[in-house]
């Protein structure tokens, strides 16, 4: 699916460098089809790194997606510049009018903060009641997963003391779900986190399904409303040395992280990575986009989702 995207946009000779399809406006205008238009909130302090993990994801269907990238008027980025922001962002006030058909919200560095403090919560909150109405689909990432499981489902988080970081082994439960067409068995996920769900609270709930998990990893993926919700508890999108790079980062603070499990050759960081996930991660876009947005969504996003 070549992405829309403005030819300045920081992502785009990053993406073409690896022979992923990209479209400029001036292009994508002369194209008589309807593209297909997603929001991503995007709450990692490394806004341009985050940009474009999910546009190699969301660039790999058919069609055309054109993409609003929103922030927080209640958060101010310390790690993108002000210049970034302004040219490529959006506040939530900009587009709560409008429809989406699908909608991503990443992960964000605050797990360990009680969401009422985190300071953009109630903003977060609206965009996520706005969500349901206005959007055909959306994918909460990590931290999002454990925000929109709470806000929506009263779920709590439960912190622990070692840090989840590593590439796990995941099993499918509900093998006929489309967002699963064409996984393997078995497939794997980056997760980074210091949170986790406890299963019996999820499954206490009927509104909401587990679809997929990982005995070392735990709840792996929540379905709820039919597909207009998936919840997701690891980093599909992260690119090959994003936890390298997470790793090393602890390790500068003095933090004594543990070496991410089943991530470099041998669990030696001294050695190369080995990339378990890559293909898992586009089928989970594509599926998404395809499934649960593009065959659902109205044709004109002015009528009712």
């Amino acid at each position: 699916m070549p992405v829309n995207l403005p030819n300045n946009f920081p992502a785009v000779d990053i993406l073409r460098k690896e022979n992923i399809f990209v479209m400029g406006h001036t292009r994508a205008e002369s194209q008589d089809i309807r593209p297909l238009h997603i929001a991503v909130v995007n709450l990692m302090p490394l806004k341009i790194a985050t940009e474009t993990d999910l546009l190699r994801l969301i660039s790999n269907t058919p069609l055309q997606v054109e993409i609003d990238f929103i922030q927080m008027k209640s958060h101010t980025s310390k790690n993108t510049s002000d210049e970034h922001m302004k040219m490529f962002y959006k506040d939530f006030d900009d587009i709560k009018t409008q429809n989406y058909d699908g909608l991503i919200i990443t992960g964000a560095p605050v797990e360990k903060v009680d969401f009422e403090d985190v300071d953009y919560w109630e903003e977060l909150c609206e965009i996520i009641d706005w969500s349901r109405i206005h959007v055909t689909s959306t994918i909460y990432i990590c931290w999002a997963a454990f925000a929109g499981l709470y806000h929506n489902y009263g779920i709590k988080k439960h912190n622990i003391d070692t840090k989840i970081s590593g590439v796990y082994s995941h099993r499918i439960l509900d093998p006929l779900n489309p967002i699963f067409r064409g996984f393997d068995d078995e497939f794997y996920v980056p997760h980074s986190r210091f949170t986790i769900f406890r299963r019996e609270e999820i499954e206490a709930d009927e509104r909401l399904s587990i679809i997929a998990d990982s005995d070392k990893a735990g709840v792996y993926m929540v379905m709820a409303n039919g597909g207009k919700e998936f919840y997701i508890t690891g980093h599909s999108e992260y690119s090959p040395l994003t936890l390298d790079s997470e790793y090393h980062r602890d390790l500068d603070k003095g933090m004594n992280p543990s070496v991410p499990e089943n991530y470099y050759v041998d669990d030696d960081p001294q050695k190369p990575v080995i990339v378990r996930w890559r293909a898992h991660a586009n089928l989970l876009f594509s599926n998404w986009l395809n499934y649960f947005v593009y065959q659902i969504t109205p044709f004109d996003l002015n009528s009712q989702l």
